[in-house]
């Protein structure tokens, strides 16, 4: 995990210092980490990433440790192996966003738009998630993934009974 965030922040840092080089612009970049709540289990460290220039942009990486086996995981790693877990959370995923959209006029998700190839699909095997310290999978999407970038980061907590029999 420190080697993957330290080459993470060495790549940020080179792509900052070769924009301002080419563009001779002001701008910000900021790094920072937080350890996330959850269960006992595991471990979640959430690295920040938040460029500004006229605008600002943050994206978010979460590093998940099961402190049973000292492994990264992955969220396939939470679930049966034949598990259509993609398939599931993505199904809970939209009926939040829908019921986000119904309850607040100001939230927008892409899900109907005219342009198929925006709309929200599914979530991917790379999609970033924690496990909140209600032992929930939370899935995030960093800003303009899934909605305008007035969003911000979204992130849902998919319940455990939605998951049932396949979670591990």
């Amino acid at each position: 995990m420190n080697r993957d965030i330290e080459l993470l922040t060495s790549q940020i840092i080179a792509d900052f210092e070769e924009e301002i080089k080419e563009e001779n612009a002001v701008k910000e970049v900021l790094v920072s980490h937080e350890t996330v709540a959850t269960p006992e289990r595991y471990f979640t460290l959430k690295l920040n990433h938040y460029e500004a220039s006229a605008d600002g942009a943050e994206t978010i990486y979460y590093y998940t440790i099961d402190l049973q086996t000292g492994e990264r995981l992955q969220l396939k790693d939470l679930f049966a192996p034949d598990a259509d877990y993609i398939g599931v959370i993505s199904e809970e995923v939209i009926r939040q966003m829908r019921d986000r959209m119904a309850a607040d006029s100001n939230v927008a998700y892409w899900l109907d738009e005219e342009f198929e190839e925006w709309n929200f699909k599914e979530i991917t095997e790379d999609t970033q998630f924690y496990i909140n310290e209600n032992n929930n999978v939370v899935i995030s999407f960093n800003e303009g993934d899934v909605a305008p970038m007035y969003m911000g980061v979204v992130t849902f907590e998919i319940p455990a009974e939605t998951l049932g029999e396949i979670r591990k």
